[in-house]
């Protein structure tokens, strides 16, 4: 009877220390998972204030560069630098309701139909 009990008390610790390591590796996979989820949460914080930062740089690149190109400060570094540039509104446009296709292949061809001498044809007559 004896060996019967030990033999019980032995499959019980065995299954103890079984139950007790596998809920302790289960702890061990909860405590990484977390530390994985804090670490990509980590890098999704930075991620997201470096977009910030390179958006906040582009919208500063922007305002600088639409304020480069207001006319009145073209104009006056036209004057100080003495460029000699002339307002678009000074240039006049002439619209052309032709067609420029037909035109410019007749320009690039006039050459080659210049040459050609006119061609003669005669009929045979009965």
């Amino acid at each position: 009877m004896k060996k019967t009990s030990h033999a019980f008390v032995n499959q019980l610790v065995v299954c103890l220390i079984l139950a007790i390591g596998a809920g302790g590796t289960v702890g061990l996979g909860m405590v990484w998972m977390r530390h994985q989820i804090s670490t990509t949460a980590n890098a999704n914080r930075q991620a997201a204030a470096r977009i910030a930062e390179i958006e906040r740089l582009i919208s500063e690149k922007h305002a600088a560069i639409e304020s480069a190109q207001h006319p009145e400060l073209l104009r006056e570094r036209n004057a100080t630098l003495k460029l000699g540039l002339v307002s678009l509104n000074d240039v006049p446009v002439v619209n052309v309701s032709e067609d420029v296709v037909r035109r410019m292949a007749v320009r690039a061809n006039r050459e080659l139909f210049a040459e050609a001498a006119p061609i003669t044809v005669r009929l045979a007559q009965r």
